[in-house]
């Protein structure tokens, strides 16, 4: 039987740790799912650790590998080789908890709905707290963008996606740059579906010092490209208010100055706020060039 879920990690380099996860997988409660490694151009022993893993043969394991893309590009793999119903990204450096698997595949048996283009669970620190605040009990699904604009909700969640829709919309690749917002996709999702929410743990994070997350000023600094379209993604969202718009009208700026785009004003779908965040864009950008060294 064509099992529903596939859980899909995106390395570079992070064989230190990627056992984690794999340690993680062999703990679940359920066994129905497949873990889809994208090797992210490393140049380390990631291949042949993977590969003593499929050896191993205790779960289903897919490994591929490509140059070197970047986050985003790594997701762009994985969407294109994904053939279950549903995906859920669990990070290098992270791991499931013990009945992951049987949450997300429960929930999903039980509140499947076209309506929904997936659902959104908790994460928890390695202390096991949950990270940032749990989804108001009374909400049973939700926009993403309205998740945290609207009711408040605080702090990293693990989304599960249908596979069918979160193929849709790839994530541009600009050259010599490795960085795109995630969420973009997740945003353009918003246009037509909503997402069901879960007050349950499905993962635990960890935040490395070499990861995205930490090293976010050198990001913006090597990759203003990727950043400049992430933030006129963010512009046009319609539900977005004024001061939602005019903060992402800074960053826009900022990441255009880096990128020396000359056409930067032109380009933005808010052109007056884009004026009126000059001054301040000018003040990040140069935040970020400082703080980037």
């Amino acid at each position: 039987m064509k099992k529903m879920l596939t859980v899909f990690t995106p390395a570079y380099n992070r064989a230190y740790t990627l056992h984690r996860c794999y340690e993680s997988l062999l703990k679940q409660t359920s066994k129905e799912f497949v873990w889809v490694v994208i090797d992210d151009g490393s140049t380390d022993n990631t291949k042949a650790l993977v590969q003593s893993w499929i050896d191993e043969n205790r779960v289903e394991i897919r490994y591929y590998y490509q140059e070197n893309t970047g986050m985003h590009g790594a997701h762009n793999k994985a969407y294109e080789v994904i053939d279950t119903e549903l995906n859920v990204c669990i990070d290098s450096d992270d791991y499931m908890t013990d009945n992951a698997v049987e949450i997300i595949n429960e929930y999903w048996r039980e509140n499947k709905s076209k309506e929904l283009a997936g659902f959104g669970a908790l994460n928890l620190f390695e202390n096991r707290e949950v990270i940032g605040t749990k989804f108001p009990e009374i909400l049973k699904s939700s926009k993403y963008f309205d998740i945290y604009k609207l009711h408040k909700v605080k702090g990293d969640k693990k989304f599960i996606y249908r596979t069918e829709l979160i193929k849709q919309n790839p994530y541009p690749v600009f050259e010599g740059e490795k960085y795109v917002g995630l969420d973009y996709k997740y945003m353009k999702l918003d246009e037509h579906y909503s997402l069901g929410l879960i007050n349950k743990s499905v993962c635990v994070v960890e935040y490395l010092p070499d990861g995205s997350s930490l090293n976010m000023f050198r990001q913006y600094k090597n990759n203003p490209k990727g950043f400049a379209f992430y933030r006129v993604q963010n512009m046009k969202n319609p539900k977005g208010d004024l001061k939602y718009r005019f903060k992402e009208s800074i960053h826009y700026v900022a990441s255009s100055l880096i990128s020396k785009n000359r056409k930067f004003q032109k380009e933005t779908p808010c052109k007056t706020l884009c004026i009126l965040a000059l001054p301040f864009g000018y003040c990040l950008y140069r935040y970020i060039l400082k703080k980037a060294k």
